[in-house]
């Protein structure tokens, strides 16, 4: 993992320094905090208590390229319909959630052997994402940098590499065993951290604090390329209602500083 975050941050910002040194766009860093709901193979479908049980907190650092303001001169860029509308946002995140089995299968009045497997199964995954989002704004940048109090709503849409490290077990014992582990999942667990690639979609607004201060908040959707994120994958061909792959949403809120 630590082979590939070498060369990804080499990437994003060797790719930043050159712009900035071509191009001379200005800067933005920043942080973001919030609640995040993982949706996997832990819980029933379209359950609210699922939803609302399997959920986490994510932590990130944020770097933007301002393609409306040049650094070299402290002043507005070329005015064409990209730099004013457009801002490349890079990211480096960490989330975590602890999970379970919600739903009807372990309500309370479910006394069957497969409901106290599913009752005593346990887990967790922790993501670490790095990558890159173009954010789009339908009103003028340029406007909004000078406009203290004034929103900026944007949507946005990327691509992010991730390495998970998933946690599963029972409160029976060792899971594998036939006696603790529900039987759909005795082929279909893994504790093994793994590398997925992801596709990141928001919307969000900023808040112009000060001339060189936003606040944000994004809701952010990020799917990955893989069922295995959080440890559990019950064969598809078996088990239709596990097919789709894992995904969370992401509430969270910013601070970000205009570097120049």
């Amino acid at each position: 993992m630590l082979k590939y975050l070498k060369i990804t941050l080499l990437l994003l910002f060797g790719c930043n320094n050159l712009a900035n040194a071509q191009f001379g766009f200005s800067h933005e860093i920043g942080i973001i905090v919030g609640p995040v709901a993982f949706q996997s193979d832990y819980g029933e479908r379209h359950d609210f208590s699922t939803n609302a049980g399997n959920t986490g907190f994510g932590i990130g650092l944020i770097h933007y390229l301002n393609f409306a303001y040049r650094a070299d001169c402290n002043c507005y860029a070329t005015p064409t319909y990209f730099n004013d509308h457009f801002k490349l946002r890079s990211e480096l995140s960490y989330n975590k959630t602890n999970l379970e089995h919600f739903g009807r299968w372990v309500d309370s009045n479910k006394t069957s052997v497969f409901a106290n497997q599913l009752r005593a199964m346990k887990g967790s995954t922790a993501v670490t994402n790095i990558g890159m989002q173009l954010e789009y704004f339908p009103f003028s940048i340029r406007e909004f940098s000078a406009t203290p109090g004034k929103l900026a709503p944007f949507i946005s849409l990327g691509v992010q590499f991730s390495h998970y490290n998933p946690k599963a077990y029972s409160e029976l014992g060792n899971l594998g065993a036939p006696d603790t582990t529900p039987i759909k999942y005795l082929d279909g667990f893994t504790n093994d951290s793994g590398t997925v690639w992801s596709v990141v979609s928001s919307i969000g607004t900023r808040y112009k604090l000060n001339v060189m201060s936003d606040l944000m908040i994004d809701l952010r959707w990020q799917y990955y390329f893989s069922d295995w994120v959080d440890g559990l994958r019950p064969n598809p061909d078996i088990y239709k209602e596990n097919k789709a792959n894992d995904w969370n949403v992401w509430l969270n809120v910013g601070y970000i500083y205009y570097l120049d």
